[in-house]
Parts: structure tokens; C-alpha cells; sequence
């Protein structure tokens, strides 16, 4: 198997190194490496060829998004990097045809234009919300609402592309009660789990 790891974090000197994103990448890494899986990484902030990006995708069979979740989202050099590297995939026909709807078929569903069946999209994702605040009707911020409708804005890409999306992984609650050790062993037996 072919696994694609990108890394989205964005480094604010003094606040945000980059530390834990990173250990959860090496994580990722050293799981698929020892099962005699090929892993590729991407550093979006140290730069990257869109085009090369897409033959990153295109040869992998799974992708990670490794990203801390900056105001409720990836940092926003990940949606740039989404932004190039999609349209670069859609101007090739490497990852998608269009929207999936013709002309000929108008009520061919919109977002059946993938290429990428049968491949799998996963986020790992460091939060400073404290997890008690997902999927709880009493949240006053999030009112219910999980990770995953909050991810869905990165998802969907993947998901247009023909991706099946697989559950998120989370450390959560990370500057004011973090248990990093007991993550990483959550995150390991999270890939067992669901990227076996």
C-alpha cells in the first residue's frame, strides 16, 4: 500500500512549533513503514509543485491530512495547497473529470466526476477544544455537531475526488490538559483499526 502524509501546520514562533503535529506524523509514518508500506510526506509550509502533488495522490492509496485546527479549520496555507493542487488535478483529469454532470445527462448527480474510487482520506488532527465539546447537544458552540460536520470542508474534497473518508482521529484539549503519551497509543491502534 501507498500512503500519503501531508502535513498542514503553520508555524507561529513562541506558540505553535509544530512539535506535536509532527509526533503524530512520525507515528503515522513509523506504523505503515513497519507493516512494508511506502509513505510519502508533504510539508506544505516548506513548499511543494502542485503537479507533483497530484502524483503524490494519484499513487497513493491512502492519504492523511495531519493539521492542528487553527479558528475551527487547517491553516490556511492547506486550503492554498488544496486550492493548486486540485485544480492542477482537475486541469490533468488525474484525480477528477469535472463535476460528474453532462449536458447529454442533466440529472447525472453533481460530484460523481472522481477518479480516485477506491482510495481513503483520513484527518489526524490536534484540538484545543477539549473533546466534551463534540457531539454534545449542550455544547453552546457546536450545539451537537461532531468533527466530522466540521471537517467538512476539507472532506468533501477528498469526497468529490471519489475518496471514501475515514473516521478522523483527534488529541484533544492540548494547552490546558494534554495526554500526548496516551494519544499516541490511541492513534496507533486508530490506523490498526481503520487503515489495517
Amino acid at each position: 500500500m501507498n500512503i500519503l502524509i501531508i502535513n498542514a501546520h503553520l508555524t507561529y514562533p513562541g506558540w505553535s512549533e509544530g512539535k506535536l503535529n509532527m509526533a503524530f506524523m512520525d507515528q503515522a509514518k513509523a506504523f505503515f513503514t513497519a507493516r512494508g508500506h511506502a509513505v510519502a510526506e508533504t510539508f506544505v509550509e516548506r513548499g511543494y509543485e502542485p503537479e507533483e502533488e497530484v502524483q503524490k495522490h494519484a499513487a497513493a492509496d491512502l492519504v492523511i491530512l495531519q493539521t492542528p485546527v487553527n479558528w475551527f479549520g487547517a491553516p490556511w496555507i492547506y486550503k492554498k495547497y488544496v486550492d493548486e493542487v486540485f485544480n492542477a488535478g482537475l486541469a490533468t483529469k488525474t484525480l477528477l473529470v469535472g463535476d460528474g454532470r453532462t449536458r447529454s445527462d442533466p440529472n447525472r448527480q453533481y460530484g460523481m466526476g472522481g477518479k480516485m474510487q477506491g482510495r481513503k482520506f483520513m484527518i489526524s488532527a490536534t484540538w484545543n477544544a477539549p473533546i466534551a465539546t463534540f457531539d454534545n447537544p449542550d455544547s453552546v458552540l457546536f450545539a451537537g455537531k461532531g468533527t466530522a460536520e466540521l471537517f467538512l470542508p476539507i472532506t468533501s474534497n477528498y469526497k468529490f475526488c471519489g475518496y471514501d473518508i475515514l473516521p478522523a482521529f483527534g488529541i484533544f484539549d492540548i494547552f490546558k490538559n494534554p495526554d500526548v503519551p496516551g494519544a499516541l497509543e490511541n492513534y496507533q491502534r486508530h490506523l490498526a483499526k481503520h487503515c489495517p
